[in-house]
């Protein structure tokens, strides 16, 4: 299983699954983060928390823990 947190810098990768539960999926998909929407991984910040992202057209910041449990293809 690849997750966000596993994607290289300048890859755009699919969303394959959300895990996690109740609020902390519900904040992920508050984010614009659901099944089927592309992701560009713009940076990682220098000690690799927070990873910065381009999701929907607007730019989002999200922590290695929550990057975990968004599933990639």
């Amino acid at each position: 299983m690849k997750t966000l947190r596993d994607a290289a810098i300048g890859a755009t990768v699919k969303v394959k699954k959300l895990h996690g539960e109740g609020p902390t999926k519900r904040r992920i998909m508050d984010m614009g983060i659901t099944k089927g929407v592309d992701i560009y991984v713009r940076k990682v910040a220098p000690l690799g928390d927070p990873i910065e992202l381009t999701v929907r057209g607007y730019e989002l910041s999200v922590r290695k823990a929550d990057a975990e449990l968004i599933e990639v293809e």
